[in-house]
């Protein structure tokens, strides 16, 4: 079988508003569920509890996930300043 090569270059990876994309995100999970919290006794009677635990689940991991972007923007920042504020050398 013969190895598949691409033919023309990636392109660069879009960098948007990351970190308002995962906090809003995470805000609309844990809106879902405290929207799905005054039906428990219904979703419990027809075996969907899982529906409000995977909305908690979601919030929770969009927590952690607010954490490592924040975290990687400044590192990026960091990063692109010391950079640029480096020393050219040269001619």
């Amino acid at each position: 079988m013969k190895k598949w090569t691409p033919r023309h270059e990636a392109p660069e990876p879009l960098e948007g508003p990351v970190v308002a994309t995962i906090t809003g995100g995470t805000i609309l999970w844990f809106v879902l569920f405290l929207a799905q919290l005054p039906f428990y006794g219904w979703y419990a009677d027809h075996g969907h509890t899982w529906w409000i635990w995977t909305c908690l689940a979601g919030a929770g991991l969009g927590c952690l996930g607010i954490w490592y972007v924040r975290r990687r923007d400044v590192a990026l920042k960091r990063a692109a300043s010391t950079t640029s504020t480096a020393p050219q050398s040269g001619s």
